[in-house]
């Protein structure tokens, strides 16, 4: 507070140079720890998509075992949530949700058989293509 020859206070505001010294450090911080935040959360979608299709190739293996053979590329992976017309021995549901989508928001793409073994389950990041590197690389149980 700055007080003149009677005493009183007089309120003291701050000037336009300090507001924009302040505006230029906060958009310094921005600017070094945006970049560092974004990379985290594209780690984080690629360790949440690994963790999903870990627990679809555990209900698949499921199925396999109550069935004796892995649901068709046709049947998908909706025959873990919804029993086949023409599978018998289904004793499901295998996930006790719906299934997921990847991250990215897209259904996780099933394929049997698959050249890569009996099965495989893929997501194709976040570009939504095959191939690709860092958070556009595809995302697969095998």
């Amino acid at each position: 507070m700055v007080f003149t020859s009677g005493m009183k206070a007089v309120p003291r505001g701050f000037t336009l140079l300090e507001l924009l010294v302040v505006v230029v450090i906060i958009g310094l911080l921005a600017g070094f720890v945006a970049p560092r935040y974004f990379s985290q959360v594209g780690k984080s979608e690629i360790a949440v998509a690994r963790a999903q299709i870990d627990a679809l190739e555990k209900a698949v293996q499921q199925y396999r075992l109550d069935t004796g053979k892995f649901p068709t590329t046709e049947q998908g992976l909706e025959a873990l949530v919804k029993k086949p017309s023409d599978e018998p021995k289904w004793n499901g549901p295998y996930l006790g949700k719906a299934i997921p989508l990847d991250p990215w928001g897209q259904p996780y793409q099933y394929k049997h058989p698959s050249p890569h073994g009996d099965y495989e389950i893929v997501s194709y990041g976040k570009d939504r293509q095959a191939g690709g590197t860092n958070e556009n690389a595809d995302i697969t149980s095998y």
